[in-house]
């Protein structure tokens, strides 16, 4: 899930989705089986969220125009909702910053990425329903002064780092007293390699990102201090989870929602427990 801010401004998504149109397509068009056509939006490079796979194990769906094969709780989560609208699924594999203009051209009909349900991101698409609800947490290494940490107070001092474009990073990190905040980092993936070669005594990130990270760096801790006097202040339009349509299209938007309305808190988490025991780092 990851929860992140938006950073674009209004004329620059406006300026990119028409550069983006001209080769966009309309949502539902029909596959060779006839069936209309559900073009989901992710990076393919975030586990246990969504990742690249070489083969079609545990059924990975394949990624449009390459030879690989995205899985992830994401693509669960597209294949389930496909599934039950009679959609097939085409998975469409973009960089963070392309997702959300590709909404609003057409290009794709949704994003499923783990986007949290900002007031800002409200202002260009349209959200459902939360499909996952995500604490923040923290990791440190094995035998860090701070590993016994039992609040954010705790991390006082701290030098740290978090993923480019997120709210661990842009809230999370600035409410550590006097921390040492080094310059983003452009993927989960090079945030954990920060922490395990040592140029940090922290990270902050969601618990599946945490979980994920334990099965790869097992010399790793994770902090969590929910429930705590002392944990961090986020809103709860930063920690819910939803998939973005085009603004307006009510007919999709309710079409997904009535499949998550039959979901449940504990069918998500089983979700994504399926997701973390068969990412790529837990081989």
């Amino acid at each position: 899930m990851r929860l992140r801010r938006f950073a674009f401004t209004v004329l620059m998504i406006l300026s990119i989705s028409a550069m983006l149109f001209a080769g966009g397509s309309k949502e539902g068009a029909a596959s060779a089986s006839g069936n209309p056509v559900l073009r989901v939006a992710m990076e393919c490079g975030y586990a246990p969220y969504n990742w690249t796979q070489p083969t079609d194990a545990n059924g990975a769906v394949p990624i449009a125009d390459s030879n690989d094969f995205a899985y992830g709780y994401d693509v669960m989560m597209a294949k389930l909702i496909a599934e039950r609208l009679g959609y097939d699924l085409q998975i469409v594999k973009l960089d963070w910053d392309s997702l959300v203009p590709a909404v609003l051209s057409g290009t794709v009909d949704c994003v499923i990425a783990g986007q949290s349900i900002t007031s800002e991101r409200l202002q260009m698409v349209d959200f459902t329903t939360p499909y996952y609800y995500a604490s923040i947490i923290c990791l440190v290494n094995e035998g860090s002064e701070y590993e016994n940490a039992q609040g954010v107070s705790d991390l006082a001092g701290a030098t740290c780092t978090s993923q480019l474009g997120t709210v661990w990073y842009d809230v999370c990190l600035p409410q550590i007293p006097d921390a040492n905040i080094l310059p983003a980092q452009e993927s989960a993936p090079a945030m954990l390699v920060a922490l395990a070669s040592g140029r940090v005594d922290l990270v902050c990130t969601d618990m599946p990102t945490g979980q994920a990270a334990l099965i790869a760096y097992p010399q790793m801790r994770l902090l969590d201090f929910s429930g705590s006097d002392d944990d961090f202040q986020v809103s709860q339009e930063e920690i819910n989870i939803g998939i973005s349509v085009r603004k307006g299209n009510t007919e999709l938007l309710d079409a997904i929602n009535g499949v998550l309305a039959t979901l449940t808190v504990e069918d998500f988490n089983r979700m994504m427990d399926e997701a973390i025991s068969v990412q790529p780092l837990a081989q």
